[in-house]
């Protein structure tokens, strides 16, 4: 059984695909050539399903960072006799600076080995399972090169069988021993001594190429580590409260980017539990609608405008052209792959016991074909988020945002699955009507860049339809809140957003009543915050969600109240592991991060919190803060005007 914390692991990446890094020098996930391709590693999920660990003999005391605002890893393990630095990366495009990050990417993972003092021995076990680790690969020795081969009984081409289904080439600085579908070696390291692996995805169409030289690899990682830096001296302004944290999170957001598309995946990984031992185990590969205009608020603080133009990009392509494929039915689809692709059928892998026997493993998110009325909301915040890119976008964007006002003003009466993704039966969810609101007034504020003048009245009638509804059925007198969904007494985090969105002022009565409400009764003993606490239809209590614990501390920062808006988030922020890096939720009992991870959401909810509270405080005292420089929608009321 996988045992290793989620918090232990580091996140590498080529903004095309990604690989997780224990503390002790495992590489225990990586897919390539994208982040939802099957893993090459994926001991995450079962002890046997494949690893590749490059680190001393013996105890050692460990160190890590990532060097120099990059997402290069440096590692350092000391021991009596010596001291090792591992430096892992997946390599950039050769030269490739700024906003090219993701161009033209080898598929290449760097591992260099560098004793700084002193003498070590450096254990290398190099245990690939392609595919998921279905059926074990075949290892073939070359001197200084180990081919693995998954399926391909067929004739060479070039060292590669030309049937093959999979092929990956270890380029290391001495043979490696094959012990079945093992790959094992030794070096012992004095003072000044440098080693280097790359391990290389091939088309397997193509020719095996020669090994890289210990100078190519020294050199690429070297070119890798000037690469994230450029990006990070173009993109990284953001000055103000836990600006660390603030910039990490800008670069996992754009680790979790797929270059060729703009797409920024939810998480790196699939099925990392939210329960230890439970099923609520989902594929997070994937990019959702609904992250839209959260997403963009957080690039525009901790990237910068050029990210979210093209994520919101992406998002308008691929949802446009799945409206207008014919069958389709009239609504948008919640979710897409990182190139736009539609169906995302979800499929259980029973070979996998999963993290910490977490099962099942699943590849693929049954959500995809859910009715979630709220993106229409997200959808349409995020283009008022970016308006400038409303001046250049054809007509075929304009008239799908149209459409989609125009649909969330036709079905906003209608019950789904929420924001949650329930997998229960549908229901009048707060968060989707208030979400069908946003998007009619965001629709109104963008029409003339829409050209839909002429529809103003239409949707201004119908937000106001919209507006009555929930102060009529969203607030529940019994729970002295607004609740999760009409008729009920359950509290949601989500009701939050009626202040983030600007649907209230965060100083009204009843959103102050509900802020309150969220605090004292959707909280653990740690003071973070829990999505909802009703029953849900799946076993074992799910952990505390750190991106609602950043909404309430972004809540109470609109509201004025600063001091408990920075409580509130350094709550949230101290479970960042040594790295900065956030899961989706903390463990009732342990504390431990559960969830996918990395987590966009959870960083996206850090960048937004921190920004509001930096905000507030300069406009103190007493003021609401606003998210800038997004255009200016909180503290509207319900009624728009």
């Amino acid at each position: 059984m996988t045992s290793e914390p989620i918090a232990n692991y580091a996140l590498l990446s080529d903004c095309r695909s990604a690989a997780l890094v224990s503390v002790s020098g495992s590489v225990d996930w990586l897919c390539f050539p994208r982040f939802d391709s099957p893993s090459a590693f994926a001991r995450l999920l079962g002890a046997e399903a494949g690893h590749w660990a490059v680190r001393p003999l013996g105890e050692s005391s460990v160190t890590r960072r990532y060097v120099d605002s990059t997402m290069v890893l440096e590692t350092v393990h000391t021991q009596v006799q010596g001291v090792a630095v591992v430096t892992d990366a997946l390599v950039l495009g050769d030269g490739r600076r700024g906003h090219d990050l993701g161009a033209d990417v080898p598929g290449t993972l760097v591992r260099q080995v560098h004793c700084s003092s002193g003498e070590v021995e450096i254990e290398v076990v190099f245990a690939p399972r392609p595919g998921y680790a279905a059926d074990p690969p075949r290892l073939v020795a070359d001197g200084h090169r180990l081919l693995v081969v998954q399926g391909g009984d067929g004739p060479s081409r070039g060292g590669t069988p030309q049937d093959a289904s999979e092929v990956l080439v270890l380029s290391a600085p001495g043979p490696l021993e094959v012990e079945g579908h093992v790959g094992r070696g030794r070096f012992r390291l004095q003072a000044g001594d440098r080693i280097c692996f790359a391990l290389q995805h091939l088309d397997p169409t193509r020719d095996a190429p020669a090994p890289w030289t210990q100078d190519e690899i020294r050199r690429r990682l070297d070119d890798t580590r000037h690469g994230w830096t450029s990006w990070s001296a173009l993109h990284q302004s953001y000055q103000g409260p836990w600006q660390d944290l603030v910039g990490v999170s800008g670069r996992v957001l754009q680790a979790l980017t797929f270059y060729p598309t703009g797409a920024i995946v939810a998480a790196a990984t699939t099925s990392l539990p939210e329960v230890a031992g439970g099923a609520r185990n989902w594929d997070y590969r994937y990019t959702w609608v609904r992250d839209a205009s959260m997403t963009l608020q957080a690039l525009w603080v901790a990237a910068c405008p050029d990210e979210a133009g093209r994520f919101f990009g992406f998002l308008a392509a691929a949802a446009t052209a799945a409206a207008s494929r014919p069958g389709n039915g009239p609504e948008l689809q919640i979710m897409f792959g990182v190139g736009g692709e539609r169906d995302l059928t979800e499929r259980v892998l029973p070979h996998l016991p999963g993290w910490r026997g977490s099962a099942p493993v699943r590849v693929g998110n049954g959500a995809w074909n859910q009715r979630q009325l709220d993106v229409y909301g997200e959808l349409l915040d995020a283009a008022a988020t970016l308006p400038e890119f409303l001046v250049d976008a054809g007509p075929g964007t304009r008239q799908f945002l149209v459409r989609a006002a125009d649909i969330a003003a036709a079905q906003w009466q209608a019950p789904d699955q929420g924001i949650w993704e329930s997998r229960g039966a549908p229901r009048h969810y707060l968060h989707s009507k208030l979400m069908c609101w946003v998007a009619l007034d965001r629709a109104v504020a963008l029409a003339a860049l829409l050209q839909a003048e002429e529809k103003v009245p239409q949707w201004k009638a119908e937000r106001e339809r919209v507006a009555g509804s929930i102060r009529e059925h969203g607030w529940n007198t019994a729970a002295g809140a607004y609740t999760q969904a009409y008729g009920s007494e359950d509290l949601d985090a989500s009701a939050l957003l009626l202040a983030i969105v600007g649907f209230l002022p965060a100083n009204d009565p009843g959103m102050l009543a509900t802020i309150e409400a969220i605090e004292a009764r959707l909280t653990d003993e740690r003071g973070l915050v829990h999505r909802y606490r009703n029953a849900d239809g799946f076993t074992g209590e799910e952990g505390s969600f750190l991106l609602c614990t950043f909404w309430l501390a972004h809540a109470l920062a609109l509201a004025g109240l600063t001091s408990r808006a920075r409580e509130v988030f350094e709550r949230a922020a101290a479970f960042a592991n040594d790295l900065g890096l956030l899961a989706e939720e903390v463990a009732p009992d342990s504390g431990e991060l559960l969830g996918n991870f990395p987590q966009a959401f959870s960083h996206i909810g850090l960048v937004n919190a921190a920004w509001a509270i930096n905000t507030a405080e300069e406009n103190s005292p007493g003021g609401q803060g606003q998210l800038g420089p997004r255009p200016d929608w909180t503290g509207r009321g319900p009624s728009g005007q």
